[in-house]
């Protein structure tokens, strides 16, 4: 009968809602604060870690972070195995940094995409990767990238004039490496490459073309990004211009001889 007095007057049951959804919020506001501050064990870099590096143990430290505080795809081991994984080849992972997905990959990964990846031509044929020899000056102060587009002029010496001519045009550039193999434009931070080969997407017959013409005496070939215009000048000889078909006639006639 007390209970029921005391639930009949609506000062007390004002009173017992407002302590009750006192109750609720305290402990919302308390699930979250403790969730928010809850510490996970993160694994992190302890040193510079370069592109196509193998991760081992001693690279990796662990500290307590506040999840909530993370940003990004961070791996935990809860997540992923990172010894025995390595940096991609455009990645360096800084000391004291996180380890984030896309920046480890496997070893098998590692291959260069290019070679995996080749582009097709205007009849849907795949292109086939041709290896030019280079160097700073003939990449215009290493300024030429994976991705950017060449001309590929041929010029040669015939008898008493210079054979010139564009041999094609648009060529798409998959790599710029150094002597040692390593890719010039990786995100290195313990060296500079010098370019020493650089690596373009051409058809079978360009690519026939490439390796007659490097094969001719007294003759070169230039590549020159497609927004830089070149013209050969020399006082001393007569210098002829010729079109795409000429330079080409010219080559299959080296390759008859």
């Amino acid at each position: 009968m007390k209970l029921k007095n005391l639930l009949a007057n609506k000062n007390v049951v004002t009173i017992i809602g407002a302590v009750l959804i006192v109750i609720v919020l305290y402990a919302f506001y308390t699930w979250r604060v403790n969730s928010a501050i809850n510490p996970i064990s993160v694994p992190y870099a302890k040193e510079t870690i370069g592109p196509r590096t193998e991760i081992t143990n001693d690279m990796i430290g662990y500290l307590d972070i506040q999840q909530s505080s993370l940003r990004g795809q961070v791996l935990t081991n809860a997540n992923t195995q990172i010894v025995g994984m390595y940096t991609n080849v455009n990645s360096t992972i800084p000391a004291g940094s996180l380890f984030y997905e896309g920046i480890i990959v496997r070893f098998e990964d590692l291959a260069d995409s290019f070679l995996i990846d080749m582009p097709k031509d205007s009849e849907g044929n795949y292109m086939t990767a041709y290896n030019y020899k280079v160097n700073v000056e003939s990449t215009y102060g290493n300024s030429i990238y994976p991705g950017n587009y060449v001309d590929i002029y041929f010029i040669a010496k015939d008898k008493d004039k210079i054979i010139y001519g564009k041999l094609a045009t648009n060529v798409k550039v998959l790599a710029v490496k150094d002597s040692s193999g390593n890719h010039v434009f990786e995100n290195t931070v313990t060296e500079n490459r010098a370019p020493n080969q650089i690596i373009l997407a051409v058809t079978e017959e360009l690519s026939s073309l490439l390796r007659i013409a490097e094969t001719i005496s007294y003759s070169d070939l230039i590549i020159v990004p497609t927004n830089v215009s070149y013209r050969y000048e020399n006082k001393d000889e007569i210098v002829t211009e010729v079109n795409d078909d000429v330079v080409k006639t010219f080559i299959e006639q080296n390759r008859a001889a």
